[in-house]
């Protein structure tokens, strides 16, 4: 996992991993909670790398969304592969991230926020 600091001191791109399975799930979870409770509280989560996730994957994204909702932030998805995308539809989580496939437009998006 790769975490970049964006043009704005609270906005952050986190490349992740090519698998966010359970035996991961602390690790990563912790990772993004400490990036959150440091001040990034706008998130563009690239998941071009991601080629499985699995539930705990999931609840990994959705602890994220609703950690940065309280301090007022976002969460965007950037590119999402074609699985890790019909796996987010399946589950309606579509219907609550907002999806990017362009990295500069996510960048752009979240740092107007």
């Amino acid at each position: 996992m790769k975490f970049s600091p964006l043009a704005l001191d609270n906005a952050c791109l986190i490349t992740l991993p090519k698998e966010m399975v359970m035996s991961q799930t602390p690790t990563l979870r912790a990772a993004i909670t400490r990036q959150i409770e440091a001040g990034c509280n706008k998130l563009v989560l690239d998941l071009h790398q991601v080629e499985y996730i699995d539930s705990s994957g999931l609840s990994i994204l959705v602890s994220a969304l609703k950690l940065t909702q309280k301090k007022a932030g976002e969460i965007i998805l950037l590119s999402p592969s074609a699985g890790v995308r019909a796996l987010i539809e399946l589950t309606r989580l579509h219907q609550i991230f907002t999806i990017y496939e362009d990295e500069a437009a996510a960048i752009e998006h979240i740092c107007e926020l």
